[in-house]
């Protein structure tokens, strides 16, 4: 990344929103990462969220003490949950002056022309409001994909083809890719030479791992996205890596795979 990029998707994942020993969302989290996404707004940036959390956020209501493992339950812990999950956003939100937009979205609504392009121009126009910060989740009520595998890393990547962004950021529990001595790997230039650092492992309230994310990096560096995996439990993780710093694993897009290996 050699300039400052102006539009960033992050993704926040279930494991970050949520309580580490609690079914219930991170009040604490939400203030600390809707402020520093306020600040990248302020000094300029366009900031897209794909949010992961509303299925934690249901499971109280609904009386689960554990991630549940029928997709009906999963379904209606994610319909009750998705308002308290958007309310905690607008209230943090609003603390900065920031208004948030809701799109719920599905593989399939990418996958169709005209879908596709009805969502693009929907985002396109959202971002032209300064006060606005779009948040995405699936539609976990009535699709199934990312709530039975990928927490919205899958979806997160393809948003970002879709809005163009310059920057994917995927913020989870970890500081990033760590290789087999548990050591942070600062960059990767191939995705396919990942794999094999990769542990299988997840939380309580998520059903992603570093498998789902680096299958978001792999469709995200194609498209010409730089991506970095990073530990979105960081204070100030995100304008760190807006401004280029190197925390997390950063996995240049492969137009710039070539300047790497020079």
């Amino acid at each position: 990344m050699d300039r400052k990029p102006r539009r960033i998707l992050l993704k926040f994942g279930s494991g970050i929103l949520t309580r580490p020993h609690a079914n219930a969302l991170d009040d604490k989290q939400f203030r600390r990462l809707t402020a520093d996404v306020a600040q990248l707004v302020r000094g300029g940036c366009q900031c897209i969220i794909v949010s992961s959390g509303a299925v934690a956020a249901g499971m109280r209501v609904v009386g689960l003490k554990e991630r549940p493992v029928d997709l009906t339950t999963g379904q209606a812990c994610a319909a009750v949950g998705q308002s308290k999950l958007m309310h905690l956003y607008a209230s943090m939100f609003a603390r900065h002056h920031l208004n948030v937009a809701q799109l719920l979205l599905t593989h399939s609504d990418l996958d169709s022309r005209t879908r596709h392009q009805n969502a693009k121009n929907t985002l396109r126009r959202l971002l032209q409001c300064k006060n606005v910060v779009p948040v995405i989740n699936e539609n976990d009520s009535v699709a199934v994909e990312e709530l039975r595998f990928g927490d919205n890393d899958r979806l997160s990547a393809e948003v970002a083809a879709l809005a163009e962004a310059e920057l994917l950021i995927l913020l989870t529990s970890v500081d990033g890719l760590m290789d087999h001595a548990g050591k942070r790997i600062p960059m990767i230039v191939d995705v396919a030479d990942a794999a094999r650092f990769v542990r299988t492992e997840t939380s309580r309230f998520s059903v992603g791992g570093m498998v789902s994310k680096l299958e978001a990096v792999k469709l995200a560096t194609a498209a010409g996205i730089p991506t970095v995996i990073a530990n979105g439990r960081r204070t100030g993780i995100i304008p760190r890596i807006a401004a280029g710093e190197r925390v997390g694993t950063l996995f240049p897009a492969q137009a710039e795979k070539a300047d790497a290996l020079t």
